[in-house]
């Protein structure tokens, strides 16, 4: 097979697969959890392994200690969460009607400092900035996340197909990787080798990494929160920590949501500044100590990528885009930086111009 023939064929099964993965977006996301779940605890099962415990029985056992830990927060954290959701959802009008009265407020010392052309002004960019074509994007994507939430929804699907392809992964885990192996082509079975471990590298340090930062910022923000007396501080902090994986948005989600409430709840500009000072500290504790302790600084991930990823992700294929935006971020990041190393050993880099060199 030529060369360009072996391009044509790649291209063709690349675009196959992808293809697949968008007709079947709604019904993948239990196996793509099964799938992520698996990968994530195949340290533990070789640790396991190694301590002289079957494979299957490393297998039955992780999965069976995954089912009971969801089960566990089904019933123990679910009904805390939701039943502050449900009172939240009630006192929302209240809080809107308060910050109301502060907004009045402040537009009106706002206007006694500004022209009629001034303000005409600042509502022209206003209305720019956010105006329909922007409204009805965010919309387009809110719409198709919720649009390939069904299989989130459907807890019979998660309950019961997740566990089940989580074990028979985790359980053939080394199996499946020596098959593919064997599948690669042998010219570059060894660069693909290497790209591949440089992915698992990637993902092991922010997946891994990434979801013990979440559980600890929601911890500081929740336990930081509920410590100076704000209303619905536990669930606005837990949650926080739970987005922090999107860089900056769950931050930036958490504080404009505890800074409003603390504006409808207290009178006092004190207890205001310490729910942002909370927010702060924990933005720097976790630049600073959390994620270059847990994470790393080599991932090779920039924030704004993620971000990228995770929003064409979830445009694309809903939740099961989501799950699969950062592994896809990672793979492409690898690929992107391998083409750069070998763009800059080609003759296309490094053969100069003679016509520059002649002047």
């Amino acid at each position: 097979m030529t060369s360009e023939r072996q391009t044509r064929f790649w291209i063709g099964a690349f675009a196959a697969f992808f293809f697949l993965l968008w007709l079947l977006s709604d019904v993948l996301f239990p196996f793509v959890a099964g799938i992520g779940l698996a990968y994530l605890l195949d340290p533990v099962a070789d640790k396991l392994e190694e301590w002289k415990w079957p494979r299957w029985v490393a297998s039955a056992v992780l999965t069976l200690l995954t089912v009971l830990t969801v089960v566990a927060a089904l019933l123990l954290v679910i009904p805390l969460l939701q039943s502050q959701l449900v009172e939240f959802s009630t006192r929302v009008p209240d809080y809107l009607g308060a910050l109301r009265g502060h907004a009045t407020e402040l537009i009106a010392t706002v206007q006694s400092h500004l022209t009629d052309a001034d303000i005409n002004a600042l509502k022209q960019k206003v209305s720019g900035a956010a105006g329909p074509d922007l409204i009805a994007w965010v919309g387009r994507v809110l719409g198709k996340i919720w649009g390939g939430g069904v299989a989130l929804l459907n807890l019979l699907s998660l309950l019961v197909i997740t566990p089940i392809v989580m074990f028979y992964l985790l359980r053939d885990w080394d199996q499946i990787v020596d098959t593919v192996n064997g599948w690669l082509p042998q010219k570059y079975a060894a660069i693909i080798r290497d790209q591949v471990s440089e992915v698992n590298s990637v993902l092991s340090a922010f997946v891994r990494g990434q979801f013990t930062v979440c559980i600890v910022l929601g911890v500081f923000y929740a336990v930081g929160l509920s410590a100076i007396g704000l209303e619905f501080g536990f669930i606005i902090g837990f949650g926080t920590g739970l987005i922090s994986f999107v860089p900056y948005f769950g931050m930036l989600v958490g504080f404009v949501a505890g800074v409003g409430v603390a504006i409808a709840q207290f009178g006092e500009w004190q207890p205001i500044v310490l729910v942002g000072a909370v927010f702060v500290v924990g933005q720097f504790l976790e630049g600073n100590f959390v994620t270059p302790k847990l994470v790393g600084d080599k991932i090779g991930l920039h924030p704004v990528w993620i971000i990228f990823a995770l929003l064409a992700g979830g445009a694309v294929f809903g939740f099961t885009g989501i799950l699969l935006a950062i592994p896809a971020a990672a793979v492409i990041g690898v690929l992107s930086r391998f083409g750069i190393v070998q763009y800059k050993k080609s003759a296309a880099y490094l053969e100069s111009d003679p016509d520059n060199e002649a002047r």
